[in-house]
């Protein structure tokens, strides 16, 4: 369940609000040197504000519209008789005003529902709607919070943001930004990054003056600047917010945001979005059908009216650009963490081909063996290669998702897990693994079926071994590799594996490499990501290979070693 969000941050202060007939919100154009309300008393005033960005931030804008469509039915009520073909023709104008943002034709849509009970239903859908944004935020933000702690280092964070998501843009909280003042609140914010967020500027003026109302430390970061910090190790994690998300996972946001996602691809940074379940278009397939809003040139041409470029100059001047899902870790709404099919299908296609590649070493011979690999920004969930599959010709698609911590499967598929899933899931439980090998290598397959024993598992102790620096130990003169029993009961295997894991080291003794062997069945490796779980592999095999060149007949078991 996700952590409720602690009762000091996110303190709700209405960015919008309905006034005896009016739209009163706060003119996000003045800020941060003076905080100054709009009046909003027609449909056309309304208009102005969003496109001149005095409302901006999605969810805010469809709260505007939602409030302009009843101030509208209530322009045209007479006699207690209400015009619906005018309303419906200004809550068009109203919906068009900005065409990226889904959240604006959303909320339109939804309060015209009300409109046959007349003007003051209206009001009503358009007020739960203004009470709920709150709710919605708040449970995202706590979803994502608890998110982003499972994928970050275990102190104070340093974080960095694109344009503003925060209670100036939704009702009352905020969604990325609500995390961070969010996170700060339970004290594990070090410093926030903000994107200037060029032309207009919302991270400089809007998201600092959030910030610094908060109390949350922060510096201002250059745009073009925010690859180079991620380079020198200043960012943890990146959030941002949406205005829309396409079925396949990619997302429209503020431009420049594309550019984040691929340095934090770069960097392995988790890239995560924070957003309304309103916010995703469920009649779009993936993000080439967005509309991109285009504005004025002399957004980029003029800084506060004075001309920054030639006279006549033209400009490129997108206000949003579209994010791939694969780039993205996760996207979390109020309802769920969830990861883009596009990374799915990524990973799928890697562990294809590490499948491939693993195969024509000759350790994956036919359809033995299987890898897995959890899903970033879902731990609780991994994808494993499916049972009965040549591992040779492994496609993307013949993965399973199933559950890290049991190993049960999770989808709907017609494609089956292998019992050794409980094996995955053992480590995945015992362990900090990101990712699991399971292979047939000859050499460690050949130590392990010379040292088991039926009474349960041995431990074979490599020493003196150059490639036991392979594994990061504290100590890498010797280690500990252990060798269980095999049983037709998988998951008898998975409970000795799982109890040995989570034993003590005993005193004195080596470290545990994070391996093991099964007699007659292989190898299991594991590691933060496939990449390191292969190297893994490697040198266990390297080693077994050694040993069984040292001595063929006597390899070494706990009360000996290998040389």
């Amino acid at each position: 369940m996700p952590t409720e969000p602690t009762a000091g941050a996110c303190s709700p202060r209405p960015s919008l609000e309905w006034s005896d007939g009016a739209v009163l919100v706060v003119d996000q154009r003045a800020l941060p040197h003076e905080y100054r309300l709009l009046r909003l008393e027609t449909v056309d005033q309304l208009v102005d504000a969003v496109r001149s960005l005095a409302v901006r931030g999605a969810p805010a804008i469809g709260l505007a519209g939602a409030l302009g469509v009843a101030m509208s039915a209530f322009r045209h009520t007479r006699t207690g008789m209400l015009d619906e073909s005018a309303v419906r023709a200004d809550a068009a104008r109203i919906a068009s005003a900005r065409p990226t943002a889904v959240n604006l034709a959303w909320a339109v849509e939804r309060v015209l529902g009300a409109l046959g009970g007349g003007a003051q239903a209206v009001l009503g859908e358009a007020l739960t709607m203004l009470d709920e944004d709150i709710a919605v935020n708040r449970a995202a933000i706590g979803q994502a919070a608890d998110l982003v702690l499972s994928l970050t280092p275990d102190r104070p964070l340093r974080i960095l943001t694109h344009c503003n998501t925060g209670r100036l843009a939704t009702a009352a909280l905020g969604t990325a930004l609500g995390t961070i003042v969010e996170l700060a609140g339970r004290g594990l914010v070090e410093e926030v990054l903000v994107d200037e967020t060029r032309p207009l500027l919302q991270g400089a003026r809007l998201t600092t003056w959030e910030l610094a109302e908060a109390g949350v430390p922060y510096r201002l970061c250059v745009d073009s600047a925010a690859a180079a910090a991620m380079a020198r190790g200043l960012v943890d994690v990146v959030l941002v917010g949406a205005d829309r998300i396409a079925v396949n996972g990619d997302v429209a946001n503020k431009v420049g945001t594309y550019g984040l996602s691929v340095a934090a691809a770069r960097h392995d940074i988790p890239f995560i979005v924070v957003a309304p379940e309103s916010t995703r278009d469920p009649a779009l397939p993936d993000g080439s059908g967005i509309v991109i809003e285009e504005r004025s040139a002399d957004e980029v041409t003029h800084v506060a009216g004075t001309a920054v470029a030639p006279a006549g100059a033209g400009a490129y001047n997108p206000a949003f650009d579209v994010t791939p899902g694969e780039l993205i870790t996760a996207v979390i709404t109020e309802k769920a963490v969830q990861r883009p099919a596009a990374t799915r299908q990524r990973l799928g296609a890697e562990l294809a081909r590490f499948s491939r590649q693993l195969y024509e070493r000759g350790w994956m011979p036919g359809t033995s063996g299987n890898l897995s690999v959890r899903l970033p920004g879902e731990s609780g969930h991994a994808l494993i290669t499916a049972s009965g599959r040549d591992k040779g010709e492994l496609t993307a698609g013949d993965a399973v998702l199933v559950d890290a911590r049991t190993g049960e499967k999770t989808e709907e598929s017609a494609l089956r897990a292998s019992a050794e899933t409980a094996i995955h899931a053992a480590v995945y439980r015992a362990a900090d693994a990101g990712a699991v090998i399971h292979v047939h290598a000859p050499y460690a397959t050949a130590v392990a079926t010379a040292t088991s024993a039926a009474d349960g598992p041995r431990t074979v102790e490599p020493a003196g071994w150059e490639l036991l620096k392979g594994f990061g130990l504290a100590d890498p003169s010797r280690a500990a590799l252990p060798v269980f029993p095999n049983h037709p009961d998988v998951p008898r295997i998975a409970a000795d594996v799982e109890a040995y894991l989570g034993a003590p080291v005993p005193d004195g003794g080596p470290e545990r490499i994070p391996g093991l062997l099964i007699a007659g069945h292989g190898v299991t490796v594991w590691g933060q990501d496939l990449s390191q779980a292969r190297n893994r592999l490697e040198c266990v095999e390297a080693i077994c290979h050694q040993m069984v060149l040292a001595d063929a007949h006597a390899p070494a078991h706990s009360q000996g070693g290998h040389r």
